[in-house]
């Protein structure tokens, strides 16, 4: 939730000063990544995508989204930082947990992604989603070649393994993207420019310069939270309650940020 606000106000930011990202060639979006790059390559307009965000929501309740089951969730991803278990298995492990854990069913957790989406079909740009196969481990890229619906992929992209279920594409169940633990820069390699929005950067920062490093892109740039954007995610990032103060921290921290993405993105 908070991660989606912090997008959107950060790029909004960007926009309004005279920095928008709209036009990259390539949109990889990873979690919560993955809806605001749907949104981004839809062409929906930033300002009033920020509105919606800062409209009033009610704080999370007891169930998937609570407090208790995101402390579970995360307890779950800190197998990925244990440096004795590679990290396909421990991607494995945590297939193994999501594809068990109680959750809502997944006709009503896909049902309930449709709301965050405004198109159905895959845009005509090129937007990659990132999701984790929870059989085996692997990291895959879905597209609008894929044969994976938009809403699908999104939906799977941010399965949080033990607060939302794996979703079904095919023969497969996908979860998080953010199980791969990275940002998904690395896909990005052949890119000139490469500019990277990481709400939760703090959990793997290493990770996720290591992937800008293998694109061999000429510039990169990781924005990551600052302190007053951590803080207005508050201790449950899947609060809806926290989505207005994120959206306003990425607002402020977008525009503050303008001349650095100025310097690494052509033409502005």
């Amino acid at each position: 939730m908070t991660g989606i606000a912090w997008h959107l106000g950060m790029l909004c930011g960007l926009q309004r000063a005279g920095v928008p990202l709209g036009d990259a060639d390539t949109v990889i979006g990873t979690s919560a990544g993955s809806v605001v790059g749907t949104l981004l390559t839809a062409g929906t307009d930033l300002e009033a995508a920020v509105a919606v965000q800062e409209t009033v929501a009610a704080p999370a309740r007891s169930g998937s989204s609570g407090r208790g089951n995101t402390g579970r969730a995360l307890a779950a991803m800190a197998v990925l930082a244990d440096p004795s278990v590679p990290p396909q298995q421990a991607r494995t492990q945590i297939g193994a947990m999501a594809l068990t854990a109680a959750t809502v069913d997944e006709q009503t957790y896909v049902a309930r992604m449709e709301p965050l989406l405004p198109v159905r079909d895959w845009p005509e740009r090129d937007l990659r989603i990132v999701v984790v196969d929870t059989a085996d481990g692997r990291d895959v890229v879905l597209d609008r070649t894929s044969g994976a619906s938009l809403l699908r992929a999104v939906a799977a992209s941010c399965a949080v393994p033990g607060l939302m279920p794996p979703v079904t594409i095919g023969d497969r169940r996908y979860m998080d993207g953010g199980v791969r633990f990275g940002a998904g820069a690395d896909l990005a390699t052949g890119a000139d420019q490469l500019v990277v929005l990481a709400p939760l950067a703090a959990l793997s920062r290493d990770r996720i310069l290591a992937e800008m490093a293998a694109t061999g892109a000429g510039k990169t740039l990781l924005l990551a939270p600052d302190e007053a954007s951590i803080e207005a995610f508050g201790p449950n990032v899947m609060d809806p309650a926290r989505r207005a103060a994120a959206v306003r921290a990425g607002l402020r921290q977008g525009e503050a940020s303008a001349d650095l993405v100025r310097e690494v993105w052509p033409g502005h």
